[in-house]
């Protein structure tokens, strides 16, 4: 156990070792910072969702490279801009914003890594099946919870269970996921779990 008087450092280091902790430590202090500024450059909130997401997918898919890294704020807000700059870019406006962002940024920091593109699909993937091996209700209450938002008094009103069923059927589906990740040769902390965009189908 640690606490909050850890450096981003300390943190890159124990996320490096596979600490869940860490990681939910760094999630939770970094996306309040990192959300207005991918907003402030997409101007659209489904996708500055999305970017904080596979920013954050990415920082633990990298996490054997963590422990090299000297400026962990630098290296998240290279992910972010990096992230920004191909939505701006794909959507062909804000010619400016894009030449704004790319000014300073090396080669190195712009490009893409094919091996964590290839992970990310796999787990993307590996998810995708999981859900779909669900139990109709669980899957069911998995999907009303993920993709429409409900919290769990709204998800038992509506289906008519009690609030402890259907937090129990959620424990259940995250634990099946995630053996079922595991499986298939990754292993991603829970809390990724519920952050991997528009894989999730009825």
């Amino acid at each position: 156990m640690y606490d909050r008087s850890h450096t981003d450092i300390a943190l890159f280091q124990l996320i490096a070792e596979g600490d869940e902790t860490a990681f939910r430590e760094l999630f939770h202090a970094y996306v309040p910072q990192l959300q207005p500024l991918v907003m402030h450059l997409t101007k659209t909130a489904s996708v500055t969702e999305d970017i904080i997401q596979e920013t954050f997918l990415r920082v633990w898919l990298s996490r054997d490279k963590l422990a090299a890294i000297e400026n962990p704020r630098s290296w998240l807000l290279r992910i972010v801009f990096y992230q920004s700059f191909t939505w701006l870019r794909r959507q062909a406006v804000h010619q400016k914003a894009m030449g704004a962002m790319a000014q300073g940024h090396d080669d190195a920091a712009m490009r893409s890594s094919t091996e964590e593109a290839v992970a990310y699909a796999a787990v993307v993937r590996l998810v995708g099946e999981a859900v779909q091996q669900l139990p109709a209700q669980a899957k069911r209450i998995y999907l009303l919870s993920r993709e429409s938002g409900l919290r769990i008094p709204e998800i038992a009103e509506q289906l008519g269970l009690s609030p402890n069923t259907v937090k129990n059927s959620l424990v259940r589906s995250l634990q099946a996921i995630r053996r079922h990740i595991e499986a298939g040769g990754h292993w991603l902390p829970v809390a990724l779990l519920w952050l991997i965009p528009g894989v999730l189908g009825g």
